[in-house]
């Protein structure tokens, strides 16, 4: 058995909930914030068999693309010192990042 620990953009949460649903997947939803955008993230924890990994991995990767975005950035302003301004900047967003863990025991009460 494995727990697949998925974090994943909040904007593609919802749709990757319904397909791991839909496929017969558990899924544990947990609201989290990332470090460097400050955006809404959502981490997902999937418990499956061995047999089923490479399908709910199938479905992840199906769903969480990367995408660009543009997002404001702040950077000092000529002159002023502890002024800043923010600028567009474009970055990279979506996709997923994933550990999968072994797990040794499963219990369910």
């Amino acid at each position: 058995m494995k727990l697949i620990i998925a974090i994943v953009q909040d904007e593609d949460s919802s749709h990757l909930i319904r397909k791991l649903m839909d496929g017969g997947y558990g899924v544990t939803k947990l609201a989290t914030t990332g470090g460097f955008l400050r955006s809404g993230n959502t981490t997902l924890l999937v418990g499956v068999d061995d047999e089923q990994f490479d399908g709910a991995m199938a479905i992840i990767e199906d769903i969480c693309k990367s995408r660009k975005q543009i997002a404001t950035s702040p950077s000092p302003m000529s002159g002023s010192t502890g002024v800043y301004v923010p600028y567009p900047i474009e970055v990279v967003v979506g996709g997923a990042t994933i550990f999968v863990l072994n797990v040794e025991k499963f219990i369910k009460i």
